[in-house]
């Protein structure tokens, strides 16, 4: 039985088991995500450097290695999803991060390029299947504090990923193609390293048992009477279908599907760190050319100062669908702020960009934790997995049309970013119309319909 909450008087000392919720399995959990991606750090800054200079490719070669592995790659969160649904998690975690280790070291065997295509393409595919479950596991061992426990796992790994960018920086310096080799080896061995880290933790609750456990008013009596549905127990019960029915499938799901459709764009903000603001603020503003790299460095340090603070707007579903009206409004003021970039002088530029910077980072934030929730919280119990491998697919899809839809905005000029701004905006109204409150403590998506003509 749940215990009820207590609240922490003024000046008490909260334990470290609680100020992170999962106790110590979170905590390890943590730990993984920030060597996961200082390990990320060091191969992402330095990956066209090595297949350039150790692996002898030409430019060409390597846009086709890195967009068809990553295309390849868009199938690991479904796959990963899938399989969380049918095995234990914690082992697959393991498995799954050794597979990444493998592939990394198995790129310094070989120069040619089929090779590297399947090699890299093994990479991606265990990527991509790594964010989806280590979702899944925090989603389980943090329980109703999930919100607050992404927003410190996002710290944990942007500080991570900042420290093995400013690792590899400084190892760039020796200028030796050794290097490189070097750099990837650091990045599997933080594989390796995840993988031991994982091995300390327990195997986390089902789905169906961390939902009954999260209330036991989502439970049913003991005498066979139904018992009120737990808030946030939504779209499912807590034990699962009926005996002998068949596990719900996300790819019948048009409500869901619609719902990962729409976080597919708003998951754009991404693209406008990596592309949109580096090249408006060079090709289209009177703004320094050194501005562009400190933006960056702006947009991470926001990140790990506030994240966790900015978790209670996803804190519950109902939290999280009201937090997409503030979340519009963060879009529409990056939107704005670029088009105004470009007039007046350079002092007048760099204001603009920093409030652009500052929005888009704000509504990175905000979407972050909006996303966590309802991606879970829509998710029936009974197939969790394998509907958060489904929403995995939004950030795969955002990675191949985001830098088509940036670049569209910068040639549109100045009315393009409005409209940027403004697009983003509108979804964000269509999908708190998509997400429904029900009125009864959970909240559903609308259901969709496809004509038959």
């Amino acid at each position: 039985m749940s215990r009820p909450s207590r609240r922490t008087a003024p000046g008490e000392r909260i334990p470290l088991g609680k100020r992170i919720p999962g106790g110590q399995d979170g905590r390890r959990m943590l730990v993984v995500s920030f060597v996961d991606r200082v390990g990320s750090g060091l191969w992402g800054a330095t990956a066209a450097l090595y297949f350039t200079f150790a692996a002898g490719l030409s430019t060409a070669e390597i846009g086709l290695l890195l967009g068809a592995s990553g295309a390849i790659g868009v199938a690991g969160p479904p796959l990963g999803g899938a399989l969380a649904d049918r095995v234990p998690l914690r082992p697959l975690l393991i498995a799954v991060q050794l597979v990444r280790a493998v592939a990394s070291l198995a790129l310094l065997s070989t120069t040619d390029l089929r090779l590297l295509l399947a090699i890299a393409s093994l990479g991606s595919l265990g990527d991509r299947a790594s964010a989806v479950l280590t979702k899944l596991y925090a989603s389980r061992v943090a329980g109703p504090d999930r919100a607050r426990y992404q927003a410190i796992n996002r710290t944990a790994a942007n500080s991570g990923w900042a420290i093995g960018g400013l690792i590899a920086a400084a190892a760039l310096t020796g200028g030796s193609v050794a290097v490189y080799r070097w750099l990837l080896i650091g990045d599997a061995f933080s594989f390796v390293a995840s993988a031991l880290i994982t091995l300390g933790c327990a195997e986390p609750p089902s789905a169906t048992r961390v939902v009954a456990s999260s209330d036991p008013r989502g439970q049913e009596e003991q005498d066979g009477r139904p018992g009120k549905t737990a808030p946030g127990a939504v779209r499912g019960t807590a034990h699962g279908p009926a005996p002998g029915a068949a596990p719900p499938n996300p790819w019948r799901d048009r409500g869901y599907l619609t719902f990962t459709a729409t976080e597919a764009v708003l998951f754009l903000d991404d693209s406008v760190f990596k592309i949109g603001l580096p090249l408006w603020a060079a090709t289209a503003t009177n703004a320094p050319h050194e501005l562009a790299p400190l933006l960056l460095v702006l947009n991470n340090v926001l990140v790990v100062l506030f994240q966790v603070p900015l978790a209670r707007f996803g804190a519950t579903p109902h939290t999280a669908r009201a937090t997409l009206r503030p979340l519009a409004g963060a879009f529409l003021l990056g939107g704005a702020a670029l088009a105004a970039s470009t007039a007046g002088a350079p002092w007048l530029a760099v204001g603009a960009l920093v409030l652009a910077a500052i929005a888009f980072t704000a509504a990175e934030m905000l979407h972050a934790t909006i996303s966590w929730e309802l991606s879970i919280a829509l998710a029936p119990p009974s197939a969790q997995g394998a509907y958060l491998g489904v929403h995995g697919l939004a950030q795969a899809v955002q990675r191949s049309v985001g830098p088509l839809a940036v670049t569209a905005a910068i040639a549109a000029g100045p009315l393009g970013w409005l409209g940027f701004g403004a697009g983003l905006a509108a979804m964000c109204g269509a999908q708190r119309h998509l997400v429904r409150d029900r009125g009864d403590g959970a909240l559903s998506v609308a259901p969709v319909t496809v004509s038959e003509h």
